[in-house]
């Protein structure tokens, strides 16, 4: 499973012009599910992404998570992110997790996001969305279990 994460000010996403995430501070992570994924990666995933330290401390280090500073969560799927570029000027699809199991192990990370960190939003997995975002940083980090 990827998670690419960027740190933001704010982001959101829209799905046919209704917003249906929002958070501000925080983290929005582009995840990408593949074939030999399972829920324990999701679970590994997620305490990466609410433990990683990627925020400023008072002596402006990257020593805080997101749990520390209680920020915000917006989890988007994104199977493009699991495109094999290796050759070609084409993306191949075919290291991507079929849809099914794409939505089952996004839902599970999800779920277990809402349980485990109380500021959690998603996009609409399969949705033609529009990612809004304002990086902070940038900072920007590819997690992968």
């Amino acid at each position: 499973m990827k998670g690419l994460l960027q740190r933001v000010r704010g982001a959101r996403v829209e799905v046919a012009g209704e917003i249906v995430g929002a958070i501000d501070q925080g983290l929005l992570v582009l995840v990408a599910v593949e074939p030999t994924d399972t829920p324990h990666s999701a679970d590994k995933l997620l305490h990466k992404l609410l433990n990683y330290r990627v925020f400023s401390d008072d002596q402006d280090k990257m020593n805080l998570s997101l749990k520390d500073i209680d920020g915000g969560l917006l989890l988007v799927s994104q199977f493009t992110l699991a495109a094999d570029t290796k050759s070609g000027l084409r993306p191949s699809f075919s290291t991507a997790a079929p849809p099914a199991l794409g939505a089952a192990l996004f839902d599970h990370l999800l779920l277990q996001a809402q349980q485990l960190h109380g500021r959690v939003a998603s996009g609409r997995f399969g949705a033609d969305m529009q990612v809004h975002l304002v990086n902070d940083g940038p900072v920007t980090f590819l997690l992968q279990t």
